[in-house]
């Protein structure tokens, strides 16, 4: 995801403009999903879902799988999950769920150790993320016996085959039995890919129509990101070739603060006046995704715009 000055926002004023305002009228409403686990500042998963903010939290990241690698989770400061330290993560999902959040594991992101090299390493991975992070079995489960709702594929790194055989054999396993034998529940599909479309490493998997959530980076690359001087003009087109795809819902990704990405931060104020009223236009809009909790905490860019989302 992103990297890399820090002005604060006025959130609690913005907020109060904004909500004058309302949505405007005819307008969908959205969600906010987050990115968690990058930052060992950005306070604790409970806490990220605690502030109601939410609706979909991405765990992040699972940085080492595939190629016959032993997968690892890397929650940078959080916890470290060689030494089992990271199973006390598993309350707070738990906690996060019981708020209504759905809570995904992020797999890839911009650095790290991970690809596939063949439909069967597609599907051993799946049979690995089920079995370890959702309604599996196995005993050395890195987040405890919590079960997530999902996958999520930020895949930056790591080649463009076979991400299609993997969403198909993670798909396969929705309304499985779940371990506990508590019924049958879905397994959420989540996809971040950049905004120049199509993706050059999620094209295949994302024509497979098999994602629920699609939070497309709309940063880091200027032809298709907004930015005051150039409007809103290359967004619009990349988000209407976006929402044609058979997907759920498209959300609209965003950095939280100046300094979370390269380019593309877009001010509330001008997300809300210049932005939302282009991208809620279609049926497919689900929200905006903010990268990161950690950045979102030192703006309070989500307690901006949320009543506006």
């Amino acid at each position: 995801m992103a990297r890399t000055r820090s002005n604060s926002i006025p959130a609690m004023l913005l907020a109060a403009v904004f909500a004058l305002s309302g949505l405007a009228a005819g307008a969908r409403a959205g969600d906010i999903a987050i990115y968690w686990g990058q930052n060992g500042n950005e306070g604790t998963l409970a806490q990220t879902c605690a502030t109601g903010n939410y609706k979909f939290v991405n765990v992040a990241f699972l940085t080492t799988f595939g190629k016959g690698q032993t997968p690892v989770l890397n929650l940078a400061g959080h916890c470290d999950p060689a030494s089992n330290g990271c199973t006390g993560v598993g309350a707070d999902i738990k906690a996060c769920q019981r708020r209504g959040v759905k809570v995904l594991l992020s797999i890839g992101g911009g650095v790290g150790s991970y690809g596939l090299s063949s439909p069967d390493d597609a599907r051993s991975v799946a049979a690995y993320l089920w079995d370890n992070y959702l309604g599996g079995a196995s005993g050395s489960r890195p987040l405890g016996d919590a079960v997530l709702d999902g996958v999520d594929f930020d895949v930056e790194v790591g080649g463009s085959l076979y991400w299609d055989d993997l969403a198909r054999a993670l798909h396969s396993y929705s309304y499985s039995h779940s371990r506990r034998g508590r019924g049958r529940r879905p397994v959420y599909l989540a996809a971040a890919p950049q905004c120049p479309f199509p993706d050059a490493s999620l094209g295949a998997a994302l024509r497979t129509g098999l994602f629920d959530y699609v939070w497309v980076q709309f940063y880091n690359n200027p032809p298709c990101q907004y930015s005051a001087s150039a409007g809103v003009g290359g967004l619009a087109r990349a988000w209407a070739q976006w929402t044609s795809i058979k997907a759920g819902r498209v959300f609209l990704g965003l950095p939280a603060a100046p300094q979370a990405a390269g380019s593309g931060f877009v001010p509330a104020a001008d997300l809300v006046a210049q932005v939302l009223p282009v991208v809620r236009n279609s049926t497919k809009y689900g929200g905006i995704m903010l990268w990161s909790r950690f950045y979102d905490g030192l703006t309070g860019y989500s307690d901006a715009v949320k009543s506006q989302v």
